[in-house]
């Protein structure tokens, strides 16, 4: 009968179109050779067919109702009805019972295996429903962590003294509403949301009140996490704790509030920036991770590739000048100035910096915050910086034409400037800066290099196999980058535990530099426009964003979704 069934699954993909022939009987090779002759496991595992599509057909072809996980609210009981370690084995999420049957969304319903396990546990009927296997797996990350009435549930694997304050407000005068927050389990919990982020390499935390609960939510290489929820009773005392800890104001809940905290874990010093914004069920807190580790390993540990590393090398060789980082938010700007900072970082040299709000505090640097209440912006602090005899400058962001002004006029009165824009590519920079209203011939004499950045999800090396990519798309990336014709094969993340499922595991920054020759200087002093500009580039081998993602692609770190997704 399974037989059956998977015969008429895999006619139905055969005719759909959905997946090539050839892919498709090599699939069943495998199958057949292998010791698991689970075909449509195999099928649903090579991601050959996305989850939408493959819902589909067995829909259709099997009469089983679909399911949208994320529209549902699974009772905790239902879910204590099947194990975690059952339900993750399977890749299976109880979403109801009624009486002696129970409704079981499953990713592959030829699994009777799955089924017939979990109605043996669960002791009832099982009626399965499908669901994709992202939907799944997003449930089981958050299996075992339910909203629970008494908050010592969520602390029973967690151990006192995982993180210790270094930067609080434990001596503090305390009000009466912050007792609660002072209490072991509150203290614990925060500690636990902060560990487990750290562990699993968050680069923010989010904490947001809902109208029955407070939700912890994780970004982990740019993509957002649901991790568990608290009791909404627990709520202000979570906030209260966090606030004390950053030394912000806990009786004030009508304005935006910023601040830092810096905690010591696992022998390592990690700070974390703070921002409390008010909300419709209260204030949501967004904790910001910036560890320092990262910037020690330098640039060439940033992933780069040799080329746009050298040109950054060059640049940095002048005695003066402007170096410019562009890129969106998130895309690693800060990251990638703090390791050239590091790098500079002598005591010969005197570095000043002047940013909204400081992002790494390091030692032996002269760190100015930007504070808009009492004047003190981008052009005063920048202003103020230049009486304290720098060599070396950090501009967070150029946002006007006085910042750009007296920036562009430091680099060329004997001053190394760094500093980022918000443009699309490196030679935007340019056009940006000439609309803000600099001179041209200033910009031509100051301007050594512009870079554009992004960060590509990096390839899980635990779950790395190789991808099939469709030929009418393989063809179409020929003609356009001649360097794929070479590459034989091409890799994705199946997913693992170790990745959460994702397939990715880490990111690496994607780099364009735009090194300013003597050609480029006469063209920016004329005022040339962006596509002559362009032109010339092209024509002296210029690489843009996407030609070096295609080259992380060809080389395996990454894959072809993530390079389209990002540049």
């Amino acid at each position: 009968m399974e037989s059956s069934i998977q015969n008429r699954i895999i006619d139905a993909l055969a005719k759909s179109g959905l997946v090539e022939k050839d892919r498709l009987q090599a699939i069943l090779s495998e199958s057949r050779a292998g010791a698991d002759s689970d075909i449509i496991k195999r099928i649903i595992d090579s991601r050959v067919v996305s989850d939408r599509d493959m819902l589909c057909i067995l829909s259709r072809e099997l009469d089983i109702p679909p399911i949208d996980l994320s529209r549902v609210k699974i009772d905790k009981q239902v879910r204590e009805a099947v194990p975690e370690k059952i339900a993750k084995k399977y890749n299976v999420v109880p979403v109801s019972r009624l009486g002696d049957n129970m409704t079981l969304a499953v990713c592959d319903p030829t699994d009777i295996f799955a089924i017939d396990d979990v109605r043996s546990v669960a002791g009832c009927d099982v009626n399965p429903v499908l669901a994709s296997r992202r939907d799944i797996q997003q449930v089981l990350l958050t299996y075992s962590q339910e909203t629970t009435e008494d908050i010592s549930t969520i602390l029973e694997e967690a151990k006192e003294g995982d993180i210790e304050v270094v930067k609080g407000a434990a001596d503090m005068d305390i009000l009466e509403a912050m007792e609660k927050s002072e209490t072991a389990p509150i203290v614990q919990v925060v500690a636990l949301i902060i560990s487990e982020a750290v562990k699993k390499r968050a680069s923010d935390i989010h904490i947001e009140p809902q109208e029955r609960s407070l939700r912890i939510r994780y970004r982990v290489d740019g993509e957002l996490y649901d991790v568990f929820e608290l009791p909404k009773k627990n709520q202000n005392a979570v906030l209260a704790r966090i606030k004390i800890m950053s030394e912000l104001d806990i009786t004030e809940n009508r304005v935006p509030q910023d601040g830092r905290f810096k905690v010591k874990l696992e022998g390592r010093e990690i700070d974390f920036r703070v921002s409390v914004l008010p909300a419709s069920f209260g204030n949501k807190i967004v904790l910001r991770t910036l560890d320092k580790s990262s910037l020690t390993v330098g640039m060439d540990s940033l992933g780069f590739l040799p080329e746009p590393l050298d040109n950054f090398k060059k640049a940095l060789l002048k005695p003066y000048g402007i170096i410019l980082v562009t890129g969106p938010t998130g895309s690693g700007k800060s990251t990638t100035l703090y390791s050239i900072l590091t790098q500079l970082n002598v005591p010969e040299r005197n570095i000043v910096t002047v940013e909204d709000p400081v992002e790494y505090q390091v030692e032996g640097l002269t760190q100015t915050a930007v504070r808009q209440e009492i004047g003190l912006d981008f052009s005063s602090g920048l202003r103020s910086l230049l009486r304290q005899n720098p060599d070396v400058i950090l501009i967070g962001e150029i946002r006007d034409y006085e910042t750009a002004d007296i920036a562009i006029k430091s680099s060329l009165t004997g001053h190394m400037v760094l500093s980022t824009l918000h443009t699309n590519d490196s030679i935007g920079a340019i056009t940006r800066l000439a609309n803000m209203g600099v001179e041209p011939f200033l910009l031509a004499s100051s301007l050594l290099l512009s870079s554009a950045q992004r960060l590509l999800r990096r390839i899980c090396p635990s779950c790395k196999a190789e991808a099939h990519i469709p030929r009418d798309v393989l063809k179409d990336l020929e003609e356009r980058y001649p360097e794929v014709k070479g590459v034989e094969k091409f890799y994705m993340g199946k997913g693992c535990s170790r990745c959460n499922n994702t397939g990715y595991l880490g990111r690496l920054g994607t780099l364009e530099t735009l090194l300013v020759d003597d050609q480029i200087r006469e063209m920016i002093a004329r005022g040339c426009p962006e596509g002559e500009i362009k032109s010339y580039l092209e024509s002296t081998g210029f690489r843009t964003l996407r030609e070096n993602a295609i080259t992380k692609f060809c080389k395996g770190w990454t894959t072809l979704e993530e390079v389209f997704r990002v540049t």
